[in-house]
């Protein structure tokens, strides 16, 4: 079962503070301080943080990128953009980015565990709890998970898919873990009314309470330099977290003390306020989305009144169905525009849907010869995004 948060309130933000379990992604650009090295002063800070933090009780996991510009430093060549070498800077670097850890918090007498991931590990409903049962445990015996991406097998990651850079796993070990803060590091102060590299008159945006076209627009466009996440997937890993129960913040690591004073309640960068409860296991997984298998078009009024009832998908709605799926696998439901609205397990395979497309739910039998419920999703099945 999930763990009760345990979040107090102080009057800073208006919202639940202190946070008791944390996850902190560390950006490239944090990491190496916009060289083309990893930065151990940089990195030094950062682990002094973590480690004030882990004395005063609270539970961190560190997400960090920086292992394909340790590799790159560690070779002394320049950038190239095909996949093989790249997976070869990543296995390079991943064991010297994990050195400058181990020596950075051994002295701090912290013990640390690396822990590498793959959107695979992930999409499995097994590699899932295994990996989460693994995390909590390290967390339990007060060691802190040095988390990072499988970069020498994930191919997406260093390409850059929009799933797969660091910015998005964060937000999945997030949901993992049942944190109650993400903070995104990176080398600016947050979310911006304009870039505020171009614009002087660009202002911080302090709180986010809804992710909405005009906050997409604003992160558009807005890449780092040496690091696969820009301000857009920094924005996507926000809506992740917060639909799945955790805050997010994003801040500029260079901030004094940024994290020791977010922890505490302090307002720095952009705050992206969670307005859900914790989820279970099972639907945070489902929000993951890492796992679907095919999708279920809706017509207009089974859209409505799954966005707003949080109803149960009936067959009757159903308009086409897209790939192929067997019964118990997670599909995406998306309304007549491709816009999706929620994650589900289906409770027929695709053909079996196809069939019973429009009919009542009462006629199941009739036309399968089978019966599995008059739902095509569950509503206990399904996560409303």
């Amino acid at each position: 079962m999930p763990r009760k948060s345990s979040r107090l309130t102080t009057p800073d933000r208006d919202s639940p503070r202190p946070y008791r379990r944390v996850v902190a992604k560390f950006g490239t650009n944090v990491l190496t301080g916009g060289t083309d090295r990893l930065d151990l002063d940089v990195m030094s800070a950062l682990a002094s943080q973590v480690a004030r933090l882990h004395k005063q009780g609270v539970e961190i996991a560190v997400v960090t990128s920086g292992a394909i510009a340790a590799g790159r430093h560690r070779l002394g060549i320049r950038e190239r953009k095909d996949i093989p070498f790249r997976q070869v800077l990543a296995a390079i670097g991943q064991s010297y980015l994990m050195q400058a850890y181990q020596e950075l918090f051994a002295g701090h007498g912290i013990t640390i565990a690396q822990t590498l991931l793959t959107r695979g590990d992930l999409a499995d409903r097994q590699g899932y709890l295994n990996a989460r049962n693994t995390i909590l445990a390290m967390l339990d015996l007060h060691v802190v998970p040095i988390i990072n991406e499988n970069d020498v097998v994930a191919v997406d990651e260093i390409e850059g898919a929009k799933i797969g850079d660091n910015d998005n796993l964060s937000a999945l070990v997030s949901n993992l873990i049942d944190a109650d803060l993400l903070v995104l590091l990176t080398d600016i102060g947050g979310l911006f009314t304009a870039d505020p590299g171009l614009d002087p008159s660009a202002r911080l945006i302090g709180r986010v309470d809804a992710i909405d076209a005009r906050i997409e627009a604003l992160a558009t466009g807005s890449v780092s330099g040496a690091g696969v996440g820009g301000m857009a997937t920094k924005i996507q890993a926000a809506r992740l977290a917060t639909g799945g129960g955790t805050d997010v913040v994003i801040a500029a690591g260079k901030e004094p003390d940024v994290l020791v004073r977010l922890v505490n309640g302090e307002a720095v960068g952009t705050l992206f306020p969670t307005t859900v409860d914790r989820m279970e296991s099972r639907k945070r997984w489902m929000l993951a989305g890492l796992s679907v298998k095919g999708t279920i078009v809706v017509d207009e009024g089974a859209a409505k009144v799954l966005s707003k009832d949080k109803r149960s998908l009936l067959p009757a709605g159903v308009h086409d169905v897209r790939g192929t799926f067997v019964r118990g696998d997670a599909v995406d439901v998306v309304d007549p525009a491709g816009k999706r609205i929620a994650y589900g397990v289906a409770n027929y395979d695709s053909g079996e849907i196809l069939r019973i497309r429009g009919v009542r739910s009462d006629r199941i039998e009739d036309v399968l010869g089978h019966h599995f419920g008059g739902e095509v999703v569950h509503r206990d099945n399904m996560v409303c995004v």
